[in-house]
């Protein structure tokens, strides 16, 4: 989807997504090194603010300007701050060892896109600095309860491991489990799992 769908997505007072955090971020929180963060496709900024609220200084980049000024909000209303940035992951540059985390929650796009979005994490991760990820696999065509409408916008760790290269994976997994994210998110759902970093 392009910026105008995300923004008449998010157009709601609801937060579509929920305001809790991803489980699987929740539960890799410990293994994130405090310091600078980068969220990727954030949203409404669920996990951006759940990482605020633990001390991480956070920058969430999102598409859509309605998102992101939601995600601003949620921020203030729990009592922390947050940086957004409005861009197009598909040509977005990140500074190179800038990063002490990088987490990319759903953040499903077309293959060459997320191919160069992913070499720019490799490079923007720095020394020991770690990536959490949670995407939904063609799998999760069978089961409709969230996520792109195609295949090929979606993640297999096979694929991943190669667009990584460069990091080391500490957990990586091919899983089915229940998810509960707003009214889109809803359902048992097939995903794939990596806590990644990048070697010292």
């Amino acid at each position: 989807m392009g910026q105008p769908s995300w923004d008449a997505r998010y157009q709601s007072d609801d937060f579509v997504y929920g305001t809790a955090p991803n489980d699987f971020l929740r539960d890799q929180i410990t293994r994130l090194p405090v310091g600078k963060v980068l969220c990727l496709a954030e949203g409404e900024g669920r996990n951006a603010v759940f990482l605020a609220e633990r001390g991480f200084t956070v920058t969430a980049v999102d598409m859509s300007p309605v998102g992101l000024e939601k995600a601003r909000r949620l921020a203030e209303q729990r009592g922390v701050a947050i940086d957004t940035v409005v861009a197009d992951l598909a040509d977005f540059r990140l500074e190179p060892g800038a990063w002490d985390g990088i987490v990319s929650i759903f953040a499903h796009m077309p293959p060459a896109a997320r191919r160069h979005l992913h070499r720019e994490v490799v490079a923007g991760l720095r020394p020991g600095g770690v990536f959490v990820l949670e995407a939904y696999r063609p799998e999760q065509l069978d089961y409709g309860t969230g996520g792109p409408p195609t295949a090929e916008l979606m993640m297999r760790l096979d694929t991943l491991r190669a667009e990584l290269a460069g990091l080391e994976f500490d957990l990586a997994a091919e899983t089915t489990r229940d998810i509960r994210e707003g009214t889109l998110h809803h359902g048992r759902g097939a995903v794939v799992q990596i806590l990644a970093h990048k070697p010292e």
